[in-house]
């Protein structure tokens, strides 16, 4: 692929969503010097800080910076003052299912690898986790989040609904992933029960033919939940409604080891957004602690996104290459960390010159010296 131009709108977010978010542009623009390519970034305000400067979660001057984009990265959002505070109208959270419903980002992809330098750092055992390799496709504007909720004088309701074709547009995407990767689908549902899991069921069995060499299973999301644990190698491409998935994908966050190493990519129509998947953590912000390669590898889905899977490819080695030379931070290097900026910078020097980095510890602290 020749030499792109490309517009991403950055939302850094709260708490250490701006110190991750500046490694992955750091990784990002590494590639566009390596590879020629033009990335114009543009920073805009969502979340806690946009309440605190503006009053909305989701500006409109954000809204619409989003839609002129063709990609939105997000860092995190969240502050503990409006947690758990009966008092807050407007909460970060907001912003954030607003953004999803205007972009139609309908399709919340999840890859959980299981890193073979870190496989200790998971709490399942070792033989059960190493291998595993799954990519969750969440069904992100529909179902019981978006459904008419409300009480009543003696109790509350949220309903749950879904039209056929909600399920087919993410049900499609599923099964092309699928075929690029093991040729094994799962779908999870609820099916013995909620009519709306018949529903899934019936849109995905009317589907299945049109990918004949695509595996597909169905597990009711009671027996997923537990089958994650006991057995994870044994899921390639999982597909679920949006409270299963939000579920399911958490509790399988743990295979990793951290919630630092995983991206995600919400998938719309026309625009898509990459975030890590973890929170603001806002105890860490400003410390230079926090993990950045959930965002820098968001940055590699983004990549992908656009086409350009060589660039995707050499950003997943590069990372490969910090996590094997122990260039981490202190949630996964407690004993001689680096810093967020000093793995930020190492990954993507990896990339601008893909060069073997220096074994030692010093020779690799020195030549961060350099480069920082």
């Amino acid at each position: 692929m020749g030499v792109l131009k490309k517009k991403i709108a950055v939302l850094p977010g709260d708490g250490i969503g701006p110190e991750v978010c500046d490694e992955a542009i750091k990784v990002l623009e590494a590639v566009a010097d390596r590879f020629g390519h033009q990335f114009e970034f543009e920073t805009l305000l969502m979340g806690a800080c946009a309440i605190d400067a503006t009053g909305d979660p989701l500006p409109e001057k954000t809204l619409k910076g989003c839609f002129e984009a063709d990609a939105v990265l997000l860092g995190a959002i969240g502050d503990p003052k409006y947690d758990n505070n009966p008092a807050a109208k407007v909460r970060p959270e907001q912003g954030l299912l607003k953004l999803r419903k205007s972009l139609g980002l309908f399709a919340n992809l999840r890859p959980v690898t299981a890193y073979d330098t870190l496989i200790d750092n998971s709490p399942l055992k070792n033989d059960r986790v190493a291998g595993a390799d799954m990519l969750f496709y969440r069904e992100l504007t529909g179902g019981i989040y978006f459904g008419d909720k409300g009480r009543t004088e003696t109790g509350a309701y949220d309903h749950c609904t879904y039209e056929r074709e909600e399920i087919v547009r993410i049900a499609h995407l599923a099964f092309k992933a699928a075929t690029t990767r093991r040729n094994k689908l799962t779908l999870v549902d609820k099916a013995n029960v909620l009519e709306t899991s018949r529903l899934w069921r019936e849109v995905v069995q009317e589907i299945a033919p049109e990918y004949p060499d695509v595996q597909l299973d169905y597990l009711f999301v009671d027996n997923a939940a537990m089958q994650i644990i006991l057995n994870p190698k044994q899921f390639d491409v999982i597909l679920t409604e949006n409270m299963f998935g939000d579920i399911l994908s958490d509790e399988a966050s743990v295979i990793a080891g951290s919630l630092g190493l995983l991206p995600s990519a919400s998938v719309g129509e026309r625009i898509s957004l990459f975030e890590p998947i973890h929170g603001s953590y806002p105890q860490a912000a400003g410390k230079g602690i926090a993990n950045p390669i959930a965002t820098i590898l968001s940055a590699a889905m983004m990549l992908e996104h656009f086409g350009l899977h060589t660039e995707a490819n050499l950003v997943k080695t590069a990372v490969q290459n910090a996590l094997e030379r122990r260039v981490l931070t202190p949630e996964l290097n407690p004993t001689a960390p680096y810093t967020t900026e000093q793995v930020g910078t190492f990954i993507a020097y990896y990339v601008l010159e893909e060069a073997e980095a220096l074994p030692h510890r010093d020779n690799i602290e020195a030549g961060l010296s350099t480069i920082i």
